[in-house]
């Protein structure tokens, strides 16, 4: 039965409650690429353990080639506030963090993990609430020694200690120190271009006519390679 007491869809309630100040991945890429920043993904796409988790902060990496003794040196050098960039090569046959890990990155200060690997213990890392991001579960433990196998064939997992690291429902994502502050200024005003465009495209007017479709579409005619990209600069609106 349709619920007639719910209240009217608008963007802002449509839209995921999200840190004060931190821009959604998707905001960052966008205005990464209209600056030239190099905005970068890792190899491989990483997903939150569960629904909900994000997290914001500068990179702290650490190599993952002691077990746990790697990553408490992590968190020994890391801030409050970091987030600390357990780097396992990609592997997939085991798990580098679990639920221990989580408690003491937690009562360190850290903001989130991310695994460049896997993870294990999924419900309790899930109920201790600290953001890790991963390829995915594993319940295996990490086999050190001579014994160990390969790790794949992957590209590495770029950023240096002090880039700036965003990850939500969408992904990770790593801005240069650098650029941060210019990168998450353009992704505000996209974020409330789109809010904006959202809110009227719901009130009926449709987002071609806010973006000027039919212009777009005269200049094309004599200019083939204008960019979609190009005419929203034009108009200051904003889609992906």
């Amino acid at each position: 039965m349709e619920n007639t007491d719910a209240p009217p869809l608008t963007a802002a309630a449509a839209a995921p409650a999200r840190a004060a100040g931190t821009p959604p991945t998707t905001a960052l890429w966008d205005a990464g690429i209209r600056l030239g920043a190099a905005v970068a993904l890792p190899p491989l796409p990483l997903a939150p353990v569960a629904a909900g988790m994000r997290c914001a902060g500068p990179l702290r990496r650490v190599q993952h080639t002691e077990g746990v003794v790697s990553i408490f040196t992590g968190i020994d050098a890391a801030a409050p506030g970091d987030i600390l960039l357990v780097d396992n090569s990609g592997r997939t046959d085991e798990a580098c963090v679990g639920d221990l890990v989580a408690i003491e990155a937690r009562q360190a200060g850290l903001a989130g993990i991310v695994v460049w690997g896997c993870h294990r213990d999924s419900d309790e890392l899930a109920a201790i609430g600290l953001p890790v991001f991963s390829l995915g579960p594993c319940p295996a433990s990490p086999r050190l020694g001579p014994g160990r196998t390969p790790a794949p064939a992957l590209p590495p997992f770029t950023g240096r200690d002090g880039d700036s690291v965003t990850a939500d429902a969408d992904g990770v994502l790593i801005v240069p120190a650098a650029a941060h502050a210019e990168v998450a200024a353009v992704a505000e005003r996209i974020v409330r271009a789109e809010r904006a465009q959202a809110e009227r495209a719901l009130e009926g007017v449709s987002l071609r006519e806010q973006l000027g479709w039919d212009r777009f579409l005269e200049r094309r005619r004599t200019d083939p390679g204008y960019a979609f990209r190009s005419h929203l600069a034009q108009v200051d609106g904003a889609l992906e």
